[in-house]
């Protein structure tokens, strides 16, 4: 039966009317109006026919796998169906959860793209409602991240990033407003996933597109508006469906990476030469002393996860038109800068004697600080490397 064909025998009577699908909303877990609501999740667009069950089920399987549930047990709870007019409320046990579950807006159940939401009603709630833990964060940063239009969900961190690991990767777009890394109270361990604010509202987009699908060591981040479910410049939906978001970090190619020709995430095969990104800029390489300091740096640090075959840090070039001024068709003048950009500048390669060595420095360097930078790694194939494909 289509949508049409229900409609139209429903204003026939030969169905019964019936607003919302019987028996799949459960009881609130207290008796607050406001807090059900901020509990709740409008969906449209859902398919014709489809079961609150079901609607249920898809949800925990993918708030599970995308390492959402704040505890264990299913975070959804119950799922109320209009079928009438093609849309669905999910329940959830907690504000955050509900928050989190936001990043899925666009994601495809049986071929249909669905659109999630908070309800029309919904009042933004205090941090405390969300269960963030008390406390204060250095540099005028808010402990606590109130809902706004431009309060961004982080989500896939990697365990055994720091506070101030994940804040100095946000802080590479703009000085933040706020930011709440939520942990378990009872072990104080990550949960995976954080909020934040910056204060220029304006960067929100630019960061959300350049973080979401961000690879960082065996995981990768989902961000996004959190609070309203609001529409980034990049859809959610590509990174639910392994469709790559390019951050922009020192050492990634952007033609290269527009044209295909580089994939940033694609880990692939582990091989024996490893690439670090984000670890450098250019400018660390212009001087022959600190670009041997940072070299024998490097090669200590590698060192300690199996033997090193060799190092390449790509260094900018001299310009042997260095200074010289010329003239453009649209009339301005630009001077030649000292220094160019090859390929591969901004990177570092690594070659061990095998697999297993590059395989314990990937898994143990993504993720650290270098300079006051957070790693990014990637395997490289090793004939590329040797060809100096870079």
């Amino acid at each position: 039966m289509t949508p049409m064909q229900y409609k139209a025998l429903t204003a026939s009577g030969q169905l019964p009317a019936s607003t919302f699908a019987p028996g799949t909303l459960g009881p609130s877990l207290d008796g607050g109006y406001v807090s059900m609501q901020s509990r709740r999740i409008y969906i449209g667009g859902i398919p014709f026919g489809i079961a609150g069950d079901q609607m249920v089920d898809f949800f925990n399987q993918k708030m599970h796998e995308q390492g959402l549930a704040v505890g264990p047990g299913n975070p959804v709870l119950a799922c109320q169906i209009n079928i009438d007019k093609n849309f669905a409320f999910l329940e959830f046990r907690t504000h955050e959860e509900t928050t989190a579950a936001l990043a899925f807006d666009g994601i495809i159940l049986m071929g249909q793209p669905l659109k999630l939401r908070r309800p029309k009603d919904y009042v933004p709630t205090s941090a405390s409602d969300v269960g963030l833990a008390p406390g204060s964060l250095s540099g005028g940063i808010a402990p606590c991240v109130s809902d706004s239009i431009n309060k961004i969900f982080i989500g896939g961190l990697p365990n055994y990033l720091t506070d101030d690991q994940v804040k100095e990767l946000l802080q590479t777009f703009g000085q933040l407003k706020s930011f709440s890394y939520l942990k378990d109270p009872a072990t104080n361990l990550s949960k995976g996933y954080a909020f934040c604010e910056y204060l220029d509202g304006n960067i929100t987009d630019e960061a959300c597109a350049a973080l979401n699908g961000m690879q960082l060591g065996e995981k990768r981040l989902v961000v996004q508006r959190a609070s309203i479910g609001a529409k980034t410049q990049q859809v959610s939906s590509q990174q639910i469906n392994n469709v790559p978001v390019v951050p922009q970090l020192p050492g990634l190619d952007a033609q290269k990476v527009a044209t295909g020709a580089v994939n940033p995430f694609k880990m692939g095969k582990p091989t024996e030469v490893l690439c670090l990104m984000n670890m450098i800029v250019p400018e660390d390489l212009m001087d022959d002393d600190e670009y041997e300091d940072i070299l024998e740096d490097i090669k200590e640090e590698c060192s300690k996860y199996g033997h090193v075959r060799s190092i390449e840090i790509p260094r900018p070039m001299k310009n042997p038109s260095a200074g010289v001024t010329i003239k453009q068709e649209d009339g301005n003048e630009v001077t030649e800068p000292n220094f160019i950009m090859g390929p591969g500048v901004g990177k570092v390669f690594v070659e061990f004697t095998n697999i297993g060595d590059c395989q314990r420095a990937m898994s143990t360097l993504t993720g650290r600080k270098f300079q006051n930078r957070t790693v990014v790694t990637q395997f490289i194939d090793v004939d590329s490397y040797h060809r100096r494909e870079l």
